[in-house]
């Protein structure tokens, strides 16, 4: 979720609704600035006012990154755009170059993108699998295209296509 505090945008990353005994119940919230990226720790209670940012979504292609910058093509319009690493997050660990993805707008700005529920990653780097192992507890770091590392089971092995959910950055299945 996004907010407006001030004339700058935050994205809400924790909040906690907190009721402490006989007293009025407040809403802690935890968000970063979308623009210079600080963080913002604020109590709120029932008589204060958020105004909520209302975004605009496009679907849009990734095409590269180069240093800081990830370039995306609007799909309809071929208008290209960049958005810097601090507004995309941990996002830019399941982009994949001719990705289609929905970007977040503020009138003109873009302020974040939505990914699907799952990505199909390629594995670069594991340990080799155990043979005779199961489908137990037991798990292993793998290092995906993308350099992110998730924890597989031992029968996954190097080159082999897996689904990863995109919310909590954990293994699905093979693909």
């Amino acid at each position: 979720m996004l907010i407006k505090l001030e004339q700058d945008l935050y994205r809400v990353l924790e909040l906690q609704h907190v009721t402490p005994g006989n007293l009025r119940g407040f809403v802690r919230i935890k968000a970063r600035n979308i623009r210079n990226g600080t963080l913002y720790d604020s109590k709120l209670r029932s008589e204060d006012f958020m105004e909520r940012a209302t975004l605009d979504e496009r679907e849009m292609q990734y095409l590269y990154h180069e240093g800081d910058a990830y370039h995306f093509m609007d799909t309809s319009s071929y208008e290209q755009i960049h958005i810097g690493t601090e507004a995309l997050g941990d996002t830019v660990n399941y982009l994949k170059p001719e990705m289609t993805i929905q970007v977040e707008f503020y009138g003109e700005e873009p302020v974040g993108i939505e990914l699907p529920q799952t990505v199909d990653l390629k594995v670069l780097d594991t340990v080799p699998g155990i043979k005779g192992a199961t489908a137990s507890s037991q798990v292993k770091p793998a290092t995906l295209e993308t350099g992110l590392v998730v924890q597989v089971p031992p029968f996954v092995n190097t080159g082999d296509l897996i689904r990863v959910n995109t919310e909590t950055g954990e293994y699905l299945s093979r693909a």
